[in-house]
């Protein structure tokens, strides 16, 4: 009787594990759907367009523009492509910063062979007087560019072109004011002792003479060489987005993408030139995707611009505060200077002190 009892008690309490569904921690995608809608595709439909300088509207330079569909008014970010590279190489990135409701404008300066970097920052700036007027020209007539939400982007070497240009070191005279800064693994010489002309880095904390937010996303194998026997890196060590973020003001954020390279940005598909262009920095391993790295730089970016352009703090605060539990790529370190604090304070994976009023939206 015993044994028929010990037997029928253990029937049930395998039969009750079996039945039994433990309740999981709910993934991040499930638990804060506009966290993760940030590095999700979102709800506009880009539309890609070319517009040369022979055409009606006359942009200093060829542009590609990627803007929705859908009429409305959207800020506008003007970004400036790497060395050698074309605007047309960064399509994916721009048309995922599009589908969340943004303009992004984007000149090709130059061809292969890049010119003087004096020459380069006034190109820029001649396509950054063209905006107010001349965005309106290529733009249905339902779609308005926001030039008083106008952001500051770029790559590589489009990078320090972005930082140039907000600090005032083109020789032509600027007619717009931009309202943010984002750099894209930014590079703004060879070495600490053949910067890029006009210098932007004396290695002073808090330096650059600029007010508007900024947020830097680096890569963790940029200073790395793609091969064992040279030593030439893509984003050398010294005026690379460290050194960049260190002369930043606040309010500004770093983020370093650990485990991709200086081309992980780009497309896929960009053609043998780009290729090339691509085999010569240390990139992401062979077999790893390129997409979580550009959805990496457009998610942190809208979430930048959401919050400074429109006021809307909760997806900058959560991935500023838990970023390797949203972002689809390791982002380490990632640091923050706050205003009210002082000049060269850092704090590692903080909460801005601009941004404390929504510490009750986590």
């Amino acid at each position: 009787m015993e044994t028929r009892l010990v037997f029928l008690l253990a029937a049930l309490l395998a039969t009750a594990l079996l039945e039994y569904k433990p309740v999981l921690p709910t993934p991040a995608s499930e638990a804060d759907h506009s966290v993760a809608g940030v590095f999700e595709t979102g709800n506009f439909h880009p539309i890609q367009s070319d517009v040369g300088t022979a055409s009606s509207c006359s942009p200093p330079r060829s542009l590609l523009i990627v803007r929705p569909e859908e009429k409305g008014t959207y800020p506008v970010i003007l970004f400036h492509h790497g060395t050698g590279c074309q605007n047309s190489w960064y399509t994916d990135v721009f048309k995922f910063i599009s589908s969340h409701g943004y303009i992004v404008v984007a000149p090709q300066l130059y061809g292969l062979m890049p010119p003087s970097g004096q020459d380069e920052l006034d190109l820029a700036a001649e396509v950054a007087n063209w905006l107010p007027s001349g965005l309106r020209c290529v733009l249905p007539e339902d779609i308005e560019g926001d030039m008083h939400n106008l952001a500051l982007a770029g790559h590589s070497r489009g990078g320090y072109i972005a930082f140039a240009l907000a600090l005032g070191l083109a020789d032509v005279s600027l007619d717009v004011d931009f309202s943010a800064l984002i750099g894209v693994d930014p590079v703004a010489g060879t070495s600490k002792t053949n910067q890029m002309e006009p210098k932007i880095l004396n290695y002073e904390s808090c330096s650059f003479n600029f007010s508007i937010p900024v947020a830097i996303i680096g890569t963790g194998l940029g200073n790395k060489s793609a091969f064992p026997i040279l030593p030439q890196t893509c984003a050398p060590d010294g005026v690379s987005h460290t050194e960049i973020f260190n002369e930043c003001k606040p309010p500004c954020s770093h983020f370093v993408t650990s485990d991709y390279g200086h081309m992980d940005v780009l497309d896929d598909d960009i053609g043998p030139i780009g290729e090339l262009a691509r085999a010569m920095c240390k990139g992401s391993r062979r077999g790893v995707s390129r997409d979580p790295m550009r959805r990496t730089v457009g998610g942190v970016s809208v979430a930048f611009l959401e919050a400074f352009f429109k006021g809307n703090y909760t997806d900058y605060n959560k991935i500023l505060q838990k970023s390797n539990y949203f972002a689809p790529t390791t982002l380490d370190p990632v640091q923050n200077k706050s205003e009210g604090t002082s000049s060269s304070s850092l704090s590692a994976m903080s909460m801005p002190a601009t941004l404390d009023w929504h510490i009750d939206e986590l």
